[in-house]
């Protein structure tokens, strides 16, 4: 089957959705499918930046291709990927099947129209946020809400099948009231991290960091609670001199508050912000060596990072939130908080540090009993089974 997997943007781009695709676009050629990506030229949104020119805008690809494909927005908070000539390049591809990714975006629209066109039908993977979740000011949330009202409907129920991460998800999106097709819920798998290297202590000394720390690991944006996550460190910190919090994660946005407010609360050495970090063995250390993991997000579809610090035996702290409960046992693999409320983080950190044995014994079981349960084959062999379904009929 020839298949057409469209993203707003895929690796080297960072992100979530951006591993999704690549992850599951080689394991769909293991399965017999011709495989072709559509994407933007885009690095990162958030600032808005595009691929440098060494990045080939067309490649050939063991599963088949990649197409980055010039994009243009509206300016400020009316930001929108918009693709160019993106129907024109389904028509020349004459996919059996697309398979379009992300609630509310441009592909989403084109994938519909390609259909009503005479093209062939359209799978949905929600990847979906709710309005107060999204990065943006009040004007792209009214937006946000324009589109749920008056363009969500038609384009959604035009699908042949709508995909979700977790029952929380397809909640959410009921909410809206909207005419769903049949839904199927398939959880994404888990992308292992290389060994981290053999040096004990090997990202601790890269920092030259004094002690325990705290990891976050993320895109630096408005919808990860990095305002409760500094508060909560600065309580825990205040009795535990030698506690450091590292972020790991490019800027989308929160960069220039984040410095200034490490700044303005004379945290100085005591919050390291590494940016990116290239270097996967090196990231596994950072999880494998961090007293926890903490995602202290708004929101989360379902939360990835925490699958891959407890492959490493590392408990998480996580707001209760999303798809994050469906996975993460209070207690058993790690704990859970409310959004928003900076004191409750703080204790669950507190508690972390003044209960080794109980984190030890969560990260445990988070590596044997969750980990296992969450793989890309896993993913693959019902997505598989969907596109067969679907194209068949």
């Amino acid at each position: 089957m020839r298949l057409a997997e469209i993203s707003t943007r895929f690796p080297p781009g960072p992100g979530g959705v951006e591993r999704h695709v690549a992850e599951i676009a080689p394991r769909l050629h293991a399965r017999g499918h011709s495989v072709h990506v559509l994407t933007s030229d885009l690095y990162t949104e958030f600032p808005w930046r595009r691929l440098p020119e060494e990045v080939p805008r067309h490649e050939a690809r063991p599963f088949g291709t990649v197409d980055r494909v010039p994009v243009w927005s509206l300016p400020g908070e009316l930001h929108y990927p918009f693709f160019r000539g993106l129907q024109g390049r389904l028509e020349r591809l004459r996919p059996d099947l697309v398979h379009a990714h992300t609630f509310g975006t441009h592909q989403v629209a084109v994938a519909r129209r390609f259909h009503r066109h005479g093209g062939a039908p359209f799978v949905l993977t929600a990847h979906f946020h709710p309005i107060w979740s999204i990065q943006g000011g009040w004007v792209r949330h009214r937006l946000r809400r324009f589109y749920d009202r008056a363009l969500a409907g038609p384009e959604t129920s035009a699908a042949a099948r709508l995909i979700v991460q977790t029952r929380a998800e397809e909640a959410l999106l009921r909410q809206l009231g909207l005419p769903l097709p049949p839904v199927s819920v398939i959880p994404p798998g888990r992308s292992p991290l290389p060994p981290p290297p053999p040096t004990p202590d090997a990202f601790r000394r890269s920092l030259g960091l004094p002690g325990p720390f705290f990891l976050f690991v993320g895109r630096l944006a408005s919808n990860k609670g990095l305002p409760e996550l500094l508060d909560a460190f600065e309580r825990v910190g205040s009795t535990d001199p030698q506690l450091t919090l590292v972020l790991v994660g490019e800027d989308a946005g929160m960069g220039p508050w984040l410095t200034g407010r490490i700044a303005e609360r004379g945290l100085g050495d005591r919050v390291r912000w590494t940016g990116h970090l290239a270097d996967e063995s090196l990231l596994a250390a950072a999880m494998a060596e961090a007293e926890a993991l903490v995602l202290p997000s708004e929101y989360e579809a379902f939360g990835l990072v925490l699958l891959e610090a407890l492959a490493q035996g590392t408990p998480v702290i996580a707001s209760r939130v999303g798809g994050i409960p469906e996975f993460i046992e209070p207690e058993r693999s790690g704990l859970l908080v409310p959004p928003h409320d900076a004191p409750a983080l703080a204790e669950a950190m507190a508690r972390i540090r003044s209960d080794p044995a109980a984190a030890r014994r969560w990260g445990r079981y988070g590596q044997t009993e969750v980990v296992p349960r969450y793989t890309w084959e896993a993913c693959v062999d019902r997505l598989d089974a969907l596109f067969r379904e679907v194209a068949g009929r």
